[in-house]
This record gives C-alpha cells, sequence and structure tokens, in this order.
C-alpha cells in the first residue's frame, strides 16, 4: 500500500517490488488514496489489481468509510499479508489491518524521522508501535529508530534498495574522454529545499572558475525551480545550467551525466544516487545517513562534508583533473550497484521477510 502511484520513489518501490515478486508463492495486490499516476498504468498492463481506498483526512467520516473497505477488500481476497510504504499509508494501513485483524502488517521507514510533516508525526509513531515489523532500507534509519524510538532491534529488518540493471547501465553511455566532450555535472531529483540543489549551484560555480567547460544538467520539477533559476542568473551561468523537468524515463538523462552530486541534507538510502552508479556516473554525495553505506568513499565515489559547498567543490576540482581517477570511480560505481543492490537482491530480501513473518 502507498499513498499514490506517481513518480515518487515510494510508488517506484512499491511498483517494482509488485511486478517481480514470485508468482508462484506471492500474488500481489496494491493499495493506494490516490490512483491517478504514471505507475497505476504500469501496475495494470503487468495484471496487478488496485484498489483504491478514498480517504481524504485521517478526521474525517472517509477515514471510518476506507477502513470498512479495506476490510471487506482483505476478506474477499483473502489477504494474508501488508506492507505499507510511506506516511499516510502507515497511518491508514496499519490501523486498518489492526481493525480487521490482519497479520502480519509490516509499515516502512524509508526515510528520517525528521521529514515527517510535523502534523502527521503522532498518528505516525503510532503506525510503527503497532506494525508487526518495520522495514528500513539502511542502517542508519535503523539505528534511528533503535536508539530515538525504542524499537527492538527484532522488529526492525534493513533491506537496501535494489536498482534495476536491465533499465540502468552505462552501455549506451557516450565515450566522455573525447578532447571536444565537455564534462556534465548534474542531478537527478525533486527540486525541494531537503535536496540542496542551491549548494549545487555554488560548488559549480566555484569549479567552473578553473574549469570552464563543464555544464550543470539538473532534471526534477518542484517548488524550489524559480528559486534556483534565480540563482543560476545570479552565479552568471547562463546556458551552462540546464533545468529540465522530472521525466517518467530516467535512464537516458542518467547516461548524459558524467558526475552525479547528490547535496542532501537527509538521505535514508537514495535510489537516484544507486541508478546513476549503475548508469557509471562518478558519483558524489553528502556524508549523511545512509549515503556512506552506497558510497565507499575513495573506492566508489567521494564524500563531502554537509552543507559545506567548498568541500563539494574541492571533490568536483578533484575528479575534473583526474580523468583517470573519475573513471576509476565511475566503473567501480557500476560494479558495486550490479553485484550488491540488484533488485533481484532486493526482491528476494522481501520475500525472506515475508515467509518469516508469515510463518512466525
Amino acid at each position: 500500500m502507498v499513498r499514490e502511484l506517481g513518480i515518487g520513489g515510494s510508488e517506484r518501490d512499491v511498483t517494482k517490488l509488485a511486478q517481480r515478486l514470485d508468482r508462484t508463492r506471492f500474488t500481489p495486490h496494491v493499495g493506494c488514496l490516490r490512483e491517478q499516476g504514471v505507475r497505476a498504468d504500469e501496475l495494470r498492463q503487468a495484471g496487478i489489481p488496485i484498489v483504491r481506498f478514498p480517504v481524504t483526512s485521517f478526521r474525517s467520516p472517509s477515514f471510518l468509510q476506507g477502513v470498512f473497505a479495506f476490510r471487506q477488500y482483505v476478506k474477499n481476497h483473502q489477504i494474508r499479508l501488508l506492507q505499507t510504504f510511506d506516511v499516510p499509508s502507515n497511518i491508514f494501513g496499519i490501523a486498518g489491518a489492526r481493525i480487521t485483524g490482519l497479520r502480519p502488517a509490516i509499515a516502512s521507514q524509508l526515510w528520517f524521522l525528521d521529514t515527517i510533516p510535523h502534523q502527521l508525526w503522532s498518528l505516525h509513531r503510532l503506525s510503527l508501535r503497532f506494525a508487526d515489523a518495520v522495514v528500513v532500507n539502511s542502517d542508519a534509519v535503523r539505528n534511528q529508530l533503535m536508539n530515538g524510538e525504542r524499537i527492538r532491534a527484532a522488529r526492525i529488518h534493513v533491506s537496501h534498495n535494489g536498482v534495476e540493471t536491465e533499465l540502468f547501465h552505462p552501455d549506451t553511455r557516450s565515450a566522455s574522454s573525447s578532447p571536444a566532450h565537455r564534462p556534465v555535472v548534474g542531478a537527478v531529483c525533486a527540486l525541494r529545499p531537503e535536496k540542496r540543489l542551491d549548494l549545487l549551484l555554488d560548488a559549480f560555480a566555484r569549479a567552473k572558475k578553473q574549469h570552464p567547460e563543464i555544464q550543470l544538467l539538473i532534471v526534477g520539477s518542484g517548488e524550489m525551480l524559480s528559486q534556483l533559476e534565480q540563482q543560476r542568473d545570479q552565479l552568471g551561468l547562463g546556458a551552462d545550467c540546464t533545468f529540465v523537468p522530472a521525466q517518467k524515463d530516467v535512464p537516458p538523462w542518467m547516461r548524459k551525466i558524467d558526475i552525479f552530486v547528490m547535496c542532501s541534507r537527509s538521505e535514508s538510502f537514495p535510489n537516484a544516487l544507486l541508478e546513476a552508479m549503475a548508469c557509471r556516473c562518478c558519483v558524489i554525495g553528502s556524508d549523511v545517513g545512509g549515503i556512506p553505506e552506497l558510497i565507499e568513499a575513495g573506492e566508489s565515489g567521494l564524500l563531502f562534508r554537509p552543507g559545506d559547498a567548498a568541500d563539494l567543490s574541492e571533490k568536483l576540482l578533484a575528479v575534473l583533473r583526474d580523468s583517470a581517477l573519475r573513471e576509476r570511480l565511475a566503473r567501480n560505481a557500476a560494479a558495486r550497484a550490479s553485484q550488491k543492490f540488484s533488485i533481484e537482491e532486493a526482491v528476494s530480501r522481501m520475500e525472506g521477510i515475508y515467509t518469516s513473518l508469515l510463518f512466525r
């Protein structure tokens, strides 16, 4: 279950898992509160049933109506296990499971607690308490739940995200060693404050003083667009900084980027960074949350001090000056993504978690 079926990370996680579960063992159904979005089309094409519970507010009669519809659906389709994937679906789904007696019910915590909207915090905390298990995608979030929320280690299951290597791969990447090639620094993410793209613009402008040939590509949509465009103009970056709206077909854009940067102030285990690694980008990430679990500093990428544009600029200059270093980091990143974090590994791990809970 997930709130909606658009292009966000949780929606993609739900879709990838539902499509790849072993059909000899599991029959997936996807529940949501809002049905519209590109993932709904993908799920229907895969023959996966979608059910919408039209809850408009947790304080309105629609909540009880949704729980009644949930109860009927669970009964009619003999649902044996529930996993919810974001804050709204955690709140609704875990409450519905408790009321209807559906167990096991698994909540997901795929982000840090400080990113949860204040008005939903208390209800979300209850959903974690009443879930039979909590799935997280990084050791960093696991430690936060254990130390900050006092959730027992036995109830927490770590399952790192997986990348679809049949989509995200370097095979069609154009050669970046040509003398005429202009290295592209880039990011693919929602344009939200916590992504700290202002930091990327600042660091890029500093690096460009020594490497005027470089370009910046930012793919994504969101509330920060006008502010970032204004910053671009103030820094005098002009046509060397391009903004492209969020794309459904992400891999071709990833393969346009030579140096992928993730500046976020808070991340658990970011899909975009993993996908960039699989596409053989040289990756640079902020040293926060689960990013160090993904990037082995100096081996499969570089880490910089969070919020430090000067340090990020130095890391950019290091790989711009040394093309051999850039290529080595990119090659190691692609190998690490495909060998350690494939979608097949991730789905197999979740199937194991489901089985252990069903037969506990």
